[in-house]
């Protein structure tokens, strides 16, 4: 069981596009509506592995009702926290070549009434939870201590956490130790406060989030892999891509991947690397099932490339 936690979760809309012509009049080629946050994307990764998930979000106003129907139509089990203020709705537009744009509102200020809910119906909701997977930014309301607050409430029931999320709220649950975060590249380069130009930068930043705190560190390097660094050793994978049509959600579904093969170790690092791969290779927000996944494009190795340069340096 994999209980999510999406403090500020949406109502995506994906357009396909041939390209994005500012001024222009812009007729979409396909068009997708999806309950969206990290953690919702993430329980929808479990659900589509076939594993149970519970997805605790707070909800509010007409698009959180449809978040909820949303889910539920795809066999999630939801448990709302109900917020006075109305579930953001986001768009991303999509073009021909891979290119994504996104506009993401800033979603409702949760009253410190609300934040406490939030925490309780996570407390109740992950009795039997084997992992719970805290993910996505902070709304409005939170301070960045809040999801500290989180990992400690969860440790001291006996309950491990993944923790994505970055900037100051990442920083302030490291004192926590999170049993896993997973940052992507740019994230790495801000918790460090330096560029990273090369998987070896990346492990170097790697290592300094797991001296800060950080049990395991599953670190997303794009395109480029990922890298796995633990008290159990350090691996790098990457896998073959054929074509990306979206990269949204690819980070989410690679999370679940990781978490539903066990958390920990080269087999989970593969898993989350092939759910990542079949990700990039679907359209809009729709996370793989086990059928889009393709684990022989999947390496893994010990033998961390430190002088290979990123294909997106982290400023």
């Amino acid at each position: 069981m994999i209980v999510t936690v999406t403090p500020n979760p949406s109502l995506d809309r994906t357009y396909e596009i041939p390209s994005l012509d500012r001024g222009e009049v812009i007729r979409a080629g396909g068009e997708r509506m999806d309950p969206g946050g990290k953690g919702v994307n993430v329980s929808r990764a479990v659900a589509a592995a076939g594993r149970p998930t519970v997805a605790v979000l707070p909800l509010g106003g007409a698009p959180g009702a449809l978040v909820a129907d949303l889910l539920d139509a795809q066999g999630i089990e939801v448990a709302p926290v109900p917020v006075a203020g109305a579930t953001r709705s986001n768009i991303a537009l999509a073009e021909a070549d891979g290119v994504l744009t996104k506009i993401n509102a800033p979603g409702p200020e949760l009253t410190p009434a609300e934040q406490e809910s939030l925490l309780e119906t996570v407390r109740e909701r992950s009795r039997d939870a084997d992992w719970i997977a805290c993910c996505g930014s902070l709304p409005r309301g939170l301070a960045p201590s809040w999801y500290a607050e989180l990992v400690a409430r969860a440790h001291r029931a006996g309950t491990r956490v993944a923790l994505d999320t970055s900037g100051p709220a990442l920083l302030a649950a490291l004192r926590e130790r999170p049993d896993v975060v997973k940052p992507n590249a740019g994230e790495l380069a801000e918790a460090v406060g330096r560029p990273l130009a090369t998987v070896g930068d990346a492990l170097k930043a790697a290592e300094e989030l797991r001296e800060l705190g950080a049990r395991t560190v599953l670190a997303s390097l794009g395109a480029d892999g990922q890298l796995l660094v633990g008290a159990e050793g350090t691996w790098f994978a990457s896998a073959r891509v054929d074509a990306v049509r979206s990269n949204v959600g690819a980070g989410d579904s690679s999370l679940a991947g990781f978490l539903v093969a066990g958390g920990g170790g080269p087999g989970a690092l593969a898993s989350a690397v092939a759910h990542g791969a079949a990700a990039v290779q679907l359209p809009g927000s729709v996370m793989p099932g086990p059928a889009n996944l393709d684990p022989a494009a999947v390496t893994v190795t010990a033998e961390i490339p430190a002088d290979r340069l990123l294909t997106e340096p982290a400023p």
